[in-house]
């Protein structure tokens, strides 16, 4: 089947967004025209949730949740059950796809990845760190990942199993760190302190409580 991209585009591009250059970003742009030309959404609406993802904090979403978890042990049984469920209950957007909690433990640490492009929970983290996009990370942490989270001051111990997951258009992942020693006694809003998008991601752990200078 032959594609005809050779008409004008009747909406302009958004100004940080470079002409497509490939077929599927072709694909991209003629969807946007299409779902514009029949109002399901208008410019100002589509710049508007651009606008909303690109100001998500992690530190007031995603950290939000590992707090929860941390504090309250039947949300942690919730989230790793259902993640979209258990986001939705406190408040915040999980996203449009199916959101997988992932429990660090003593045993066990995982770290994600999107080997294809860059699928992330941008709902809950934001826009993906520059290093999450790269071939580089996205090849190497799938076949050394304890040399990758080395390289992030991440050090794992030899008898700690690293989990790597691969992220996928219809799935994303959040990880939650391994609480630190010493946070028993503090509050969500103290917990929430302690985790950094990249623990999230499981590149780093959880901020030290005694150390931690949020």
């Amino acid at each position: 089947m032959t594609e005809n991209h050779s008409h004008p585009h009747k909406h302009p591009l958004q100004p940080d967004h470079r002409e497509p250059s490939s077929y599927y970003e072709l694909m991209g742009v003629a969807l946007n025209e299409l779902l514009l030309e029949k109002g399901i959404y208008t410019n100002d609406e589509m710049r508007a949730m651009i606008e909303a993802i690109e100001n998500i904090d992690p530190s007031t979403h995603g950290a939000k949740v590992v707090a929860r978890a941390w504090a309250d042990p039947e949300f942690k049984t919730f989230l790793l059950a259902d993640g979209v469920a258990a986001v939705k209950s406190i408040g915040l957007d999980p996203g449009y796809t199916i959101l997988t909690a992932l429990e660090n433990t003593p045993e066990v640490h995982n770290v994600v990845v999107c080997t294809l492009c860059s699928c992330y929970p941008r709902a809950l983290l934001g826009r993906p760190p520059v290093w999450y996009k790269s071939k580089e990370y996205r090849a190497r942490v799938v076949r050394e990942p304890r040399s990758v989270l080395r390289e992030f001051g991440t050090i794992i111990a030899d008898d700690v199993e690293v989990r790597v997951h691969d992220s996928t258009a219809e799935l994303r992942y959040i990880v939650i760190p391994l609480q630190p020693e010493g946070s028993e006694d503090m509050d969500e809003e103290e917990l929430s302190k302690l985790v950094t998008r990249d623990s999230m991601i499981g590149t780093a752990l959880a901020r030290n409580p005694h150390t931690a200078n949020p």
